[in-house]
């Protein structure tokens, strides 16, 4: 049996979540972080999202992300295979560095979107003029 496709809406706000296979931790020191923030960027301008918050926990990461266009999926495998990549070639390991796929959660409505912020302690990216 396959798994179910996923949902993909133009201008939506999704909250993703990712955590450790487990319970791991996914970054272990600040160069880890910094790479995945890289990865992180070169994943909104590839795919065109417009990333609003960010939080890197230890062992997992809170994105809200929006999408303009319906580029959650191929973006979220591309970002997460290659951290997991980059980060099984540093630590000499091997296998899944995730548990199982992200978590995309719809996020609606304005009070939907206060809430999550209102639980998750999360960085916003430096505004651009």
């Amino acid at each position: 049996m396959s798994r179910p496709l996923r949902l993909e809406f133009e201008g939506a706000f999704w909250h993703i979540t990712s955590r450790g296979n487990e319970r791991k931790d996914t970054f272990r020191q600040d160069c880890d972080r910094l790479e995945f923030l890289s990865l992180l960027a070169t994943a909104v301008k590839r795919f065109r999202w417009r990333l609003h918050e960010y939080c890197l926990m230890t062992n997992h990461y809170h994105l809200v992300i929006e999408t303009p266009f319906r580029t959650l999926a191929k973006g979220m495998h591309w970002l997460d295979s290659e951290y997991a990549r980059i980060f099984n070639k540093r630590y000499k390991r091997v296998g899944h560095l995730f548990r199982g796929r992200y978590k995309s959660i719809l996020v609606g409505e304005q009070n939907c979107l206060n809430e999550v912020r209102r639980l998750t302690p999360i960085s916003r990216p430096t505004e651009r003029k």
